[in-house]
Parts: C-alpha cells; sequence; structure tokens
C-alpha cells in the first residue's frame, strides 16, 4: 500500500510539471492531433477542403476547422489574434512586419504554390485573347482604348478586397474602376453570373476551374470560356496552364502563402508542414492544377 501512494504521489508531480518542459506529458495540441481553426482566402476553397479532408483521414483525432473569407478581412483577424494560421497571397510588407514585431507577434511565413487569377468568359463572347492593357482599360472602363471590335464588357469580382480584387488593381496599378465594374459575394457567384450574362466578364482564382479530376470543379468549368492573356506580344497569349503558371509565360500569377503563429510541435504547424513539405501535400496542389513549391512541374507541349 505504501509503494501505491509513493507511485500515486510520482505521477501527480510528474503530470503537474510544465507541458513545454517534460516532453513526455501527453500533449492534446500535436502535429496529428487536436484543434485548429485557419483563416483561407475564399479564391483557395477547393484545394484546401481537399487538403483538410486528406490530412484528417491521415490524422484522425486531428480536427482543422476552416472559414473563407475575402484577404483583407484575414489579415485584419491576425492582427486581432482571432487565427494562429492564415492562406492569403502574399508575405507581409515592411510596414506589417514592423507593426507585428511591434506587438511582440512571432510567426513564420511559407509559400506553397503559385496560383492565377482567370478571366472567364461567356460561350457566346468571341473576345477570348486579351493583353494586359486591354484588361486595365476594361477595368477603367475606357472605350477609347480598346479596339474598335471590342466591345465595353461588364467586368465582375467575387468581393471588394479579395485576393483577386486585390491582385488586379495592385497589378494594374489602378486608382479608379469603371462603372462597368462590380462585385458579388463569390467566386461561385461569379462563375454562375457569367455563364447566364454573355456580356460579362468574370475574374476568379484558377483553383474554382483547374482540378480536372473534380466533378465539382469540371461543373463550375462547363458552360465557360477561359480567356488567354498576353503581356505585349500577341503571339505568347496562353491559357492559366500549370507549365505556363511556373515558367510566368501566363502574365497574372500570385502566389499562395500560409502564415502561421502556432506552436512548433502544435497542430497549426503541423497542418502547414503537410501543405508545404509533405508528399500528400503537395501532389493535391499539382493535382489541383496550380505549381507546387517543392514538387517539380512537367512540361507538355500545348
Amino acid at each position: 500500500m505504501k509503494y501505491f501512494f509513493l507511485l500515486l504521489a510520482g505521477m501527480l508531480v510528474f503530470t503537474s510539471c510544465d507541458h513545454n518542459n517534460n516532453p513526455f506529458v501527453y500533449q492534446k495540441d500535436a502535429h496529428g492531433r487536436g484543434k485548429a481553426k485557419i483563416l483561407i482566402e475564399q479564391s483557395f476553397q477547393p484545394l484546401f477542403q481537399t487538403s483538410i479532408e486528406t490530412f484528417m483521414s491521415q490524422y484522425p483525432r486531428a480536427r482543422v476547422k476552416a472559414q473563407y473569407l475575402p484577404e483583407n478581412d484575414i489579415i485584419e483577424a491576425f492582427y486581432a489574434n482571432k487565427s494562429k494560421t492564415i492562406v492569403i497571397t502574399r508575405d507581409f510588407n515592411d510596414k506589417e512586419k514592423a507593426y507585428l514585431k511591434s506587438k511582440n507577434v512571432s510567426y513564420r511565413s511559407d509559400k506553397i504554390a503559385t496560383d492565377a487569377v482567370v478571366l472567364i468568359l461567356h460561350p457566346s463572347n468571341t473576345d477570348t485573347i486579351l493583353s494586359v492593357e486591354q484588361i486595365k482599360n476594361m477595368l477603367r472602363g475606357d472605350q477609347t482604348k480598346l479596339p474598335s471590335n471590342t466591345s465595353t464588357k461588364q467586368i465582375v469580382f467575387d468581393q471588394n478586397g479579395s485576393a483577386n480584387f486585390n491582385f488586379m488593381t495592385n497589378m494594374l496599378q489602378l486608382q479608379q474602376l469603371g462603372k462597368n465594374v462590380s462585385a458579388l459575394k463569390s467566386n461561385q457567384e461569379v462563375i454562375n453570373y457569367v455563364k447566364t450574362h454573355p456580356n460579362a466578364i468574370g475574374i476568379i482564382g484558377l483553383n474554382w476551374i483547374s482540378d480536372q479530376e473534380d466533378p465539382a470543379s469540371m461543373a463550375f468549368r462547363d458552360g465557360l470560356r477561359v480567356a488567354s492573356v498576353y503581356a505585349t506580344d500577341p503571339e505568347t497569349a496562353c491559357k492559366p496552364y500549370a507549365g505556363f503558371i511556373y515558367t510566368k509565360e501566363y502574365p497574372l500569377i500570385r502566389d499562395i502563402w500560409v502564415i502561421n503563429k502556432g506552436r512548433r510541435s502544435g497542430l497549426n504547424t503541423g497542418f502547414v508542414l503537410f501543405m508545404k513539405k509533405d508528399d500528400k501535400g503537395q501532389l493535391i496542389i499539382q493535382k489541383s492544377g496550380l505549381v507546387p513549391a517543392l514538387t517539380p512541374v512537367r512540361l507538355v507541349l500545348q
């Protein structure tokens, strides 16, 4: 009996130790178990729905919950400490890094893939080859600078403050948009709108229509045309295929970044490592039609 009480006392002392200093204590939050909330730019919803399902099937004790929001809302939420892990289209800039440092916020940024912004058209639309300059003029609503055979189109984004909106307005250095530009609520709404409005051009993330093995992705793409885009030479116009994204021949490309301030040994970090380094995570990215950060891309002549 004496030995039993000694053993019990030892166990109480053992379990009362700081978990960070005692590697033998069971951790509820580890790379393959626990709960994690991740805020993800809505452009990447199809990719991360598949990735999270695969991750949790590999780690049954892990529960990863995703919330899909516009990029600006995600960054604000990270500042407000509403999520330890976010997925957006860029790393923080110098001003943002300085602010986070002033608040003693420690985090890590990792590029996991390269994506693209896509212009989708109604099947009746014959203007399927566009230059970056033409796109800029259409977004400004400047009919005078468009070719004579090109009519002004209605341009629809997913949301103001989304990654698609931010990328196009920043890349094209647009200070003001034309009256022909409007926003809906999601990439899916843009897809559905363009299918029923012949004079509309939709701007969405490639991920929504790029996975040729996903029936949902193919259903979204059915009934649409995807524009070929070129920078200066019409002979170089191409569609947003992975090979052209990898070689940067397609002009409207951007990266996918995961920014994480979760514990090194926690579930948030475990999921980041799955997307960044795990063969399955990078393979999901490749199969979705995007360009993974680590896995080589096989170039195929079109």
